[in-house]
């Protein structure tokens, strides 16, 4: 009995070691990685207005063009074009953007007759937008995407200097009633939170296609999608993992400078967005896989060891000590970047999202791992 008590005593002990590892691991990413976020202030910009060609890609998306396309037209800027590239649609949408055209004549179509996508996804109809896009400084949102200001491209081009490439911009999604927008929300602020604060470090390994900008002589100097074309997804993430440095990247979280888009409306939908997502990390630099393995990790076993730990009563106080310091932690900077971002009505419900949000993601990695991926419409 005195052996079998002494074994169990070790075990909980080295759960307890565990437990702890991960809380400072934890500490450690909210602290010195995400305070980059929140607690960041936006740089002056100088009024330099270069021209832009903002970029969309559209298959039959008739209804999002009709509600959010004027938007992007309208835009506050003194010289840009907006190119959308039609991708053999079956619904009205050549028609609508025939229509626009008239009234427009800063908008530029690119009309695709024939299925000619030798990449998946929307990278092939992207490169021929960026092929026949005017301006050195590319846009890119997506249809179902609105600007939430008519300043979004002055905003995000301001941000562009000689040594910079690479703007970093926010797509939100439209606050509704119901638990599963808010876990949407809460999934779209917590992977931006990363993506932004990791890329304040020097270390940007992603961008949303929702609102990101670049140079056309960077996406040619990186050949394009080329490197990840057989890739369903990616034409904005694995593109910035491979084009981005240490150096040539900002952000841009200015209220004025976000979109929104209209959030998934059923649990399907929204997991096979995030399987989508998954899909691409595997990809990434090994750096970044890293950076990001260690963090998403640590993150699953603080809550499984620490729900192991509480169930058994073993070491209560310390336990409770510790969760007390990462739940005021994760509080405090939570909100900080919430305010930068604009989300609200969220942080109450942060610490449930988040442990939602761990119990799923390990079952996407593994559901992804045992189907193929769809295709893009």
């Amino acid at each position: 009995m005195q052996i079998s008590q002494h074994y169990q005593d070790l075990f909980f002990t080295i759960l307890l070691y565990m437990f702890i590892i991960c809380w400072i691991i934890q500490l450690f990413y909210h602290w010195v990685v995400f305070s980059r976020l929140a607690f960041y202030k936006s740089r002056k910009k100088k009024r330099v207005f270069h021209p832009v060609s903002v970029i969309i890609s559209a298959k039959n998306e008739y209804k999002n063009l009709k509600n959010n396309l004027h938007l992007v037209l309208e835009q506050d800027y003194p010289e840009f074009e907006v190119v959308v590239v039609n991708d053999t649609s079956d619904d009205d949408t050549l028609e609508l953007l025939k229509y626009y055209e008239l009234k427009y004549s800063h908008l530029k179509i690119v009309n695709i007759t024939q299925n000619l996508n030798f990449f998946r996804g929307k990278k092939f109809p992207l490169a021929l937008g960026i092929k026949s896009a005017a301006h050195e400084l590319l846009l890119m949102t997506d249809a179902d995407c609105r600007p939430i200001s008519n300043q979004w491209i002055r905003k995000m081009t301001g941000n562009f200097r000689n040594d910079i490439d690479i703007v970093l911009g926010y797509g939100s999604y439209e606050r509704k009633k119901g638990f599963l927008n808010k876990l949407v929300r809460y999934d779209t602020f917590h992977v931006a939170m990363q993506y932004l604060s990791l890329s304040l470090m020097g270390k940007t390994y992603m961008g949303v296609g929702r609102n990101l900008a670049y140079r056309k002589s960077l996406f040619y100097k990186n050949k394009g999608f080329s490197s990840h074309y057989k890739v369903q997804s990616g034409d904005d993430d694995l593109f910035i993992n491979r084009a981005a440095n240490s150096g040539n990247t900002r952000i841009e979280i200015d209220k004025e400078s976000h979109t929104v888009s209209a959030p998934a409306s059923a649990l399907k939908e929204f997991c096979n967005q995030k399987k989508r997502h998954i899909s691409t990390a595997r990809y990434y630099k090994n750096k970044y896989k890293m950076i990001l393995g260690i963090y998403s990790l640590s993150q699953f076993l603080f809550w499984i060891l620490f729900i192991i730990l509480i169930s058994f009563q073993i070491y209560l106080l310390y336990l409770l000590l510790l969760f007390a310091i990462k739940l005021v932690s994760q509080f405090i900077i939570n909100k900080n970047c919430m305010n930068r971002l604009d989300e609200k009505n969220l942080f109450l419900e942060s610490f449930f999202l988040e442990l939602v949000l761990v119990i799923l993601n390990p079952l996407l990695v593994f559901s992804n791992l045992a189907n193929k991926q769809e295709k893009w419409k």
